[in-house]
This record gives structure tokens, C-alpha cells and sequence, in this order.
């Protein structure tokens, strides 16, 4: 609004903000149930969305002003304020919050889970081993080695956990082929307690599998590449 548009709608007790950006205006049109007009001319009480309080937070060391909208008959959307000493603070938290509404969203469409810790990896690995040794042909060396790659995520995880990463794996690779029991995974926290399902550590099918499906994907594309060639190598071989 231009300061004259904004005098006549205070003198109607109206107060109007200045400036608001592409992207807000469209999240509080959707939150209210009001649409976006481009002239006075054509506002209509059909148009118009409801809140049930419009106030403004001062906030921070700079004082620094925000609008707040509330009680939105028409939306149940949350909006997460995120503060921290630093730029860098700000920007992990962010990306910690981006990451568990990521998981939360795959929850959401696909409410099936597996249990973490690697063991679903370690599961796999077994199955797909046991698999390849079934197989007369050479065929079972790539179910091999696939077995194999699975086993790289607990190898990391007992490795980024301090564990002797060898040693973990292969006390909880025996421990799943003689029980049976999928649950078992790497004890990261080093508890004592190697079951996943007791210490509720879960994952996402969803994320799990699509995990699965690019990392397999990346391979065989990789795998079709049948010449590489350094730069500045002559073209004429």
C-alpha cells in the first residue's frame, strides 16, 4: 500500500501492512480462506479470509518485528520459529527440523517401518548371501557382492560409534543367522542391548527402500560405462 491508501484504511480503523512477499501472501491467503485482489475495487465480503488474532512479536537482540496470525478457522498449518546464538546454529537446526518433518511426511504416506540400526541392512544381507549361494552360475558373485555393499551402513554406523566396526558386525550378523531374530542391529549407544525393537529405533520403509532402488541404480548405470578417459588424454587412440 502507498501511504494515502494506508491513511484511509486507519482512519477506518483498518490497519493495513506495507509490504508483504509472493510466497507469504499466498500461505496467508490458503491459512485465512481469503483471496488475493490487485485493487480495492475489487474486494467483495465473499473474498475476504478470517483469523482470530492479527499481532506483532518483537523478538532477538535487534529487535527484529514479525506478524503473527492465529486461529485460522480454515488452516492447521504451524509455522516453527528457529532462533540460535550463530548463523550456523540457525542453519543445523533448520536442517535437523527439515530432516524429521522429511521423515514424519514419509510416515504419513507409508506407515509401514523397519528397524534401524542396520539391521534391516544386515537382514537383507543375509537373505540375498544365502540366495546367491543357491546359484550355479555367475550370477551369484553380483549377489554376492550386493550382499556385501549392504553391509557398508552398519560398518558405519559401529565405526561412527567408536565400535570396533568388524568386530560389530560380524557378532551381529551371527547372532541374526542363528536366532533368526531381524530385529538386531548396532548398539551405537553401546547400551548392551543389540534389539532394535526394544530400544524403539525405527526407519521409514519408504526412505529405506528408495535408499535401495538409487543406490542400485547409480551401480548400473556406473556399470555400463565401458571406457573413461582423463583430460587431456589424446582422442586418437
Amino acid at each position: 500500500f502507498d501511504d494515502e491508501a494506508n491513511h484511509l484504511l486507519l482512519q477506518q480503523q483498518l490497519p493495513a501492512v506495507r509490504w508483504v512477499g509472493g510466497p507469504e501472501i499466498e500461505l496467508i491467503a490458503i491459512a485465512t480462506g481469503g483471496r488475493i485482489v490487485p485493487r480495492f475495487e475489487e474486494l467483495s465480503p465473499e473474498k475476504l479470509g478470517s483469523a482470530g488474532i492479527v499481532r506483532e512479536l518483537t523478538f532477538g537482540t535487534t529487535k527484529d518485528r514479525m506478524l503473527v496470525i492465529e486461529d485460522c478457522l480454515k488452516s492447521r498449518a504451524v509455522t516453527i520459529l528457529v532462533r540460535g546464538g550463530n548463523a550456523m546454529l540457525v542453519a543445523e537446526a533448520k536442517r535437523s527440523l527439515h530432516d524429521a518433518l522429511c521423515v514424519v511426511r514419509s510416515l504419513v504416506q507409508e506407515p509401514r517401518v523397519v528397524y534401524g540400526g542396520g539391521a534391516s541392512e544386515i537382514a537383507c544381507s543375509l537373505k540375498v548371501a544365502a540366495h546367491a549361494d543357491q546359484l550355479a552360475s555367475l550370477e551369484q558373485y553380483a549377489f554376492r557382492a550386493f550382499a556385501e555393499a549392504l553391509e557398508c551402513i552398519p560398518l558405519a554406523l559401529a565405526e561412527n560409534s567408536g565400535l570396533s566396526a568388524i568386530h560389530a558386525l560380524s557378532e551381529v550378523k551371527a547372532k541374526q543367522a542363528s536366532t533368526g531374530n531381524s530385529n538386531l542391529g548396532i548398539d551405537c549407544m553401546q547400551t548392551g542391548n543389540i534389539n532394535m525393537k526394544e530400544r524403539s529405533v525405527i526407519e521409514s520403509l519408504k526412505s529405506k527402500r528408495q535408499q535401495l532402488i538409487l543406490a542400485t541404480q547409480l551401480v548400473k548405470m556406473i556399470l555400463k560405462i565401458d571406457d573413461v578417459r582423463s583430460p587431456g588424454e589424446s582422442r586418437h587412440m
